[in-house]
């Protein structure tokens, strides 16, 4: 099953993305986006297996309510964070708000390729 991951396609896509346990708090961005999960690329993270809420800004402004579950996490030190990969890899588990915006965004970007 380890192997399931690498058939979901990835698009990379640098949006803006708040984020926390209790309230989405802290800022980072996207690294690449799917249809289960998210990277967010930031210095601060949280530990695996914390349940996450996130606000994602889409292109147009509009603000996705989503909740996912941090699958992985490495921790870089904000001076390294361009050059190494730091950050959390996030499932998601809901979108409460802005559904269609977010299968919109991934529309667009699959038409890209």
């Amino acid at each position: 099953m380890a192997g399931d991951k690498r058939n979901i396609r990835r698009h990379r896509k640098r949006l803006q993305v708040k984020f926390g346990v209790e309230e989405a708090g802290r800022f980072g961005f996207t690294e690449d986006l799917s249809d289960t999960g998210i990277f967010i690329k930031s210095a601060v993270v949280q530990n695996p297996n914390s349940v996450l809420k996130l606000e994602l800004t889409s292109p147009g402004g509009e603000i996705i309510y989503l909740v996912g579950r941090v699958m992985w996490a490495r921790k870089v030190p904000p001076n390294l964070l361009q050059r190494l990969k730091g950050g959390m890899g996030v499932r998601i588990l809901n979108i409460t708000s802005g559904e269609n915006t977010y299968r919109s965004l991934l529309s667009e970007l699959k038409e890209r390729l």
